[in-house]
């Protein structure tokens, strides 16, 4: 198979800043939405990550003719029943634990997580884990898909500034620190999408031979 561009699909830039790390030594040109002229909006209406990923996957081969790789990633609390789950991105305005307002100046990710910790608050089992899947599918309607997980604990408080999303909160397995006190080459060694990516790395220079 001869491939010499792929399209990250996502314009969240901590996933793009960690995707493009990832995939630099393919020697295949990585290009993501943000490089595209024409934009199109897919909805991530279903119940799991792995169905997200592949109508995201589906969608943008099609429209941009070109192979994709797409993610859809989110945290899973134990105490929870799996919430947030696949609404980690919107957390903070579903109804599951109460809405909760965006203050000024404030973003997504730090309501999401204000109100993560409201719902952990003075609670001892804090047990998490992250999960990515990962889909690549070319416009001929060839794919391949992987997963990885990364297991820890939600800390008492954001710590570190170097992540995005959860990551100030999330302490993996073996560690003090939180994802977001990790440099990135450290952090994609451990994480949910280091793992599926090295994975779906595997897969690609197999078939790119």
């Amino acid at each position: 198979m001869l491939i010499d561009k792929i399209l990250i699909g996502t314009t969240n830039k901590g996933k793009i800043r960690e995707f493009r790390k990832l995939f630099e030594d393919l020697e295949i040109k990585v290009l993501t939405l943000e490089d595209m002229p024409e934009k199109i909006n897919v909805v991530e209406d279903r119940e799991t990550f792995l169905e997200n990923a592949l109508k995201k996957a589906k969608e943008y081969a099609n429209f941009y003719k070109l192979p994709v790789i797409t993610e859809d990633a989110g945290l899973e609390i134990e105490l929870l029943n799996g919430y947030p789950g696949v609404y980690s991105a919107r957390f903070y305005k579903i109804e599951f634990g109460g809405v909760e307002n965006i203050g000024d100046g404030e973003t997504k990710d730090e309501a999401n997580i204000r109100k993560l910790l409201r719902l952990l608050k003075g609670k001892n089992n804090r047990k998490a884990r992250f999960v990515s899947n990962i889909v690549f599918y070319t416009p001929e309607k060839f794919g391949l898909w992987t997963e990885g997980y990364l297991y820890g604990r939600i800390a008492e408080e954001p710590k570190g500034d170097k992540g995005f999303g959860y990551d100030p909160i999330f302490i993996p397995e073996g560690y003090i620190q939180t994802l977001a006190e990790f440099d990135l080459e450290e952090k994609n060694k451990i994480s949910h999408r280091g793992e599926a990516s090295y994975k779906l790395k595997k897969l690609l220079t197999k078939i790119l031979k």
